[in-house]
């Protein structure tokens, strides 16, 4: 026997409590999906700005995490009236994570502070994040009583899947497309739009007639703001950016993987001062890269160098004196950042500097990560050279790592040479002397020598081969005349002074990068 059918008057509050559930939930996934954001923008623009992608992710987590367990309790006494206080939460939460990056940028180039004002704002945003579950289980509570434990399981649900999606939207999504600035700005509208779209669909009779009047405005005063800053970023990232470069930027643009900043000015010798920056580090000067490059590469071009692997030197100047040699048959560029080898390829200035080199039909450039593309490749080489930036962050620690030399070794061929750029040995001894401890510990005794490049100082290479032996670093004659570097200077370039003389130091690896921290030590103060 059917039971009786329900009065479809009896039937339409089910529904409508179904319905308020899901507009709940669905705020709960998209402000989760916005909390997220912020922490990992707030940690992305530290990597970018002041290097060590692990320091600022300590930093930025532990702050929100504290932060949030204290806006939890502050949120007890927000329950009497939870409706306008949680769209009061998302409207303040809105303006500081959509300017957050902004700020804290603004604080950089104009400051000298940084560390501060990032932990004051992850502390505001963790307090605001961590009020908004407790006020959000009240809201739940009012459209229909539920047991305390499968109310928690649904929020947290809804929260986890949340913070799944703004995880995987921020570098695959907002990052490449929008960039930082834009990006955050972006997320903080789209976080004040949830919060009041609630509470006004589903909550609007629990406010005052003054206090729906006072969000709207709040709302669309945030709206303005937020789309006047989204227009203007542009402005905005120029102003800032020549802030904390003294000669005019020509060209500059956030990758996924960094900011890449070219500047052009006149020289004290009269012709062009043409350099690139990644995340802030100096890669080269036009007036004096050809003494690095030069350093760099001839002692290991004197013998066997029919296939040649660079890794790193996406710019092409490395290329270019590799391809003085007329018997090089092949190079292999292997370069992360995509921007930076089409730059090398296209733009003018850059072009001009490293000859053309990549438009040459022996060169092929493959842009990946130098480690996974050694892992995976079986091709051997007569001679490679390692150009990477500088070891100070996590990112480029593993590229110096008894487990990179190692596996960038065992692709020379039997009589094959390595170069590494060491850094400077007079600014920077000890991450000097770890690098060639670690080529060590890898199996191969280096020769070390020394190069003055103007720009950056007294700057080290190690030389290592094949056999595991100490190599012979020395010039081929056919190369011709080197503008900076002479068999008599190699020679000499070998002997370091007696305050700058070995140091033994303990070897880096990829479960203990020293070398990060050596780095920050050392250039602390430069």
């Amino acid at each position: 026997m059917s039971p009786p059918a329900v009065p479809s008057a009896k039937r339409a509050p089910s529904r409508r409590i179904r319905l308020a559930r899901a507009g709940l939930f669905a705020t709960v996934f998209v402000v989760a999906a916005c909390g997220l954001v912020y922490e990992l923008a707030l940690i992305t623009l530290g990597a970018y700005l002041v290097g060590n992608t692990a320091t600022q992710a300590s930093i930025v987590l532990s702050v929100m995490v504290f932060a949030m367990g204290l806006g939890a309790l502050a949120a007890k006494p927000l329950q009497k009236r939870p409706a306008l206080s949680f769209a009061a939460i998302e409207l303040v939460l809105a303006a500081l994570g959509g300017f957050s990056v902004l700020l804290l940028y603004a604080a950089f180039a104009w400051t000298a502070l940084y560390n501060v004002p990032l932990i004051a704002v992850a502390s505001l945003i963790g307090l605001l994040v961590g009020a908004e579950i407790p006020l959000l289980m009240e809201l739940l509570q009012r459209i229909r009583k539920q047991a305390a434990g499968a109310a928690v399981a649904d929020l947290n649900a809804a929260d986890y899947l949340g913070g799944l999606v703004g995880g995987l939207a921020f570098p695959f999504l907002l990052l490449p497309v929008f960039g930082q600035i834009r990006g955050a700005l972006l997320v903080g509208a789209v976080n004040a739009v949830a919060g009041v779209v609630l509470i006004f669909l589903l909550f609007r009779d629990d406010l005052s007639r003054m206090s729906r009047q006072l969000l709207a405005l709040a709302a669309g005063a945030i709206a303005i703001v937020l789309a006047g800053a989204f227009v203007y970023t542009d402005r905005f990232e120029v102003a800032a950016r020549q802030q904390l470069y003294s000669a005019p930027i020509v060209y500059s643009e956030d990758t996924r993987y960094q900011q890449i900043v070219m500047t052009e000015s006149a020289s004290p010798f009269g012709d062009t001062d043409f350099r690139l920056y990644l995340d802030g580090d100096l890669q080269f000067s036009s007036v004096d890269e050809y003494r690095y490059h030069e350093a760099l590469v001839h002692p290991v071009m004197n013998g066997p160098r029919g296939d040649v692997l660079v890794l790193g030197g996406g710019d092409a100047l490395a290329v270019r004196e590799i391809l003085r040699y007329p018997d090089v048959e092949t190079v292999t560029l292997v370069d992360l950042d995509e921007t930076v080898t089409n730059l090398a390829r296209d733009f003018d200035e850059l072009v001009a500097l490293n000859g053309g080199a990549l438009a040459d039909p022996r060169v092929a450039v493959a842009n990946e990560d130098a480690f996974t593309w050694l892992r995976e490749q079986g091709s051997t080489y007569d001679a490679i050279v390692v150009d990477m930036p500088d070891p100070d962050a996590t990112e480029t620690a593993k590229l110096y790592s008894v487990e990179f030399y190692a596996l960038a070794g065992a692709h020379l061929n039997p009589q094959g040479r390595m170069v590494v750029q060491g850094g400077s040995p007079y600014f920077a001894p000890k991450t000097y002397w770890t690098i060639a401890a670690t080529l060590e510990e890898a199996g191969y005794a280096a020769t070390s020598y020394q190069a003055s490049v103007p720009s950056f100082g007294d700057w080290g290479f190690h030389a290592v081969q094949a056999s595991g032996e100490a190599p012979v670093v020395s010039l081929d004659p056919a190369v011709g005349p080197l503008r900076s570097l002479t068999p008599e200077l190699l020679e000499a370039a070998q002997v370091f002074p007696p305050d700058r003389t070995r140091m033994d130091m303990e070897p880096s690896t990829l479960i203990h990068p020293v070398i990060v921290d050596i780095v920050a030590s050392e250039w602390r103060h430069y």
